[in-house]
């Protein structure tokens, strides 16, 4: 497979990672696809995750560390992409693996199709399985036979979110799994131009959820693999999994309501924000408890969510309630089989 050697940069937030971010450093280092520009943003840690973020550097010119105050993951991602120079984008989190030919079929696939963006498939691992998915990884995947493309990348991020959805479209040839992505940024890549103009929020949890409508209705095209290029590290501490607060579950019904009214003027039926904040506003109800102040927080939030719900047309909500429905038994069963591995 032959690839032009264009500069790739690669975004890894880094904090307190000191445990497993060797792994992940090795995973990018060792890329069958080299180069590269490794941007590593060390927000601060405290437990000698700095150290090694700089003896990597200094045996790997090819690594750039940016060592800043604790500010949150958002500015650490702008401090990555601000000194990024490659004419392609890719993002990690510090304790994933990569497979070490991720770049390559990315870049591949992105470049073959003329897309926007290419994706591929990833796995979930607990931290017991670390020696196993390194090796794994460092195997390579095999080159895949095809490569799914798609347009629309807006109506695709808002409509094939349920996992039942995909199974059935896969069995009647629509390639449902193939039209499938979240909002994480990490098992991509992303011509740098898409990011021009486009940063994430200070200070807010659902950071990548944010941006993720105004980017993807930049987006014409998309370019889908069906192999397994990164390995997503399962920690019951990450804030994905752990943290549980009025503030957290705001952010997410915020950016919830962003991208909606982004789908609606669009002409897309919102059905993953309409789940996003339905779901939100449930967990806000829990966390407000008692207290004045949150019981207010949480009445302006539901007015803000009934007046985009009425702006729908009836078949578009019926669409959206029987979808979020789905999408919640599917999430119970997610949350039980996924988020406890050890």
């Amino acid at each position: 497979m032959t690839v032009s050697q264009d500069l790739v940069s690669i975004i890894i937030p880094v904090y307190n990672s000191a445990q497993y971010l060797p792994y992940c450093l090795d995973s990018i280092c060792g890329q069958t696809y080299q180069h590269l520009q490794i941007i590593l943003v060390d927000d601060g840690s405290t437990d000698g995750s700095s150290d090694i973020c700089d003896r990597y550097a200094a045996r790997d010119h090819r690594i750039q560390v940016i060592h800043q105050e604790n500010q949150g993951i958002s500015i650490a991602q702008n401090a990555g992409l601000d000194a990024s120079k490659g004419r392609y984008l890719a993002f990690a989190d510090n304790d994933d693996v990569l497979d070490r030919r991720n770049i390559e079929l990315l870049l591949h696939a992105l470049k073959s199709t003329d897309a926007d963006m290419s994706k591929a498939r990833w796995q979930q691992f607990g931290s017991s399985q670390m020696g196993f998915i390194v090796n794994e990884a460092a195997h390579g995947a095999a080159t895949p036979r095809s490569i799914k493309v798609f347009t629309n990348p807006l109506k695709a991020y808002q409509t094939y979110f349920c996992k039942s959805l995909r199974i059935f479209m896969d069995m009647t040839g629509k390639s449902g799994e193939a039209r499938y992505f979240n909002e994480a940024n990490w098992c991509r890549l992303y011509k740098a131009g898409l990011w021009e103009g486009i940063r994430f929020p200070p200070g807010r949890y659902a950071q990548d959820i944010m941006v993720a409508g105004p980017l993807y209705r930049r987006m014409s095209k998309v370019a889908d693999i069906d192999t397994v290029l990164y390995y997503w590290l399962q920690s019951p501490s990450s804030v994905t999994h752990a943290l549980r607060s009025m503030n957290f579950y705001r952010d997410n019904v915020a950016a919830g309501l962003t991208n909606f009214k982004l789908a609606l003027d669009n002409g897309i039926t919102p059905m993953r924000s309409y789940y996003s904040i339905w779901d939100g506003l449930r967990s806000e109800t829990a966390a407000a408890g008692s207290d004045p102040k949150n019981q207010q927080k949480l009445r302006l939030d539901r007015k803000r969510a009934d007046a985009l719900f009425q702006s729908m047309g009836l078949f578009q909500r019926i669409r959206c309630t029987i979808s979020t429905w789905v999408r919640h038994l599917e999430k119970l069963v997610y949350d039980a089989r996924i988020k406890n591995m050890a």
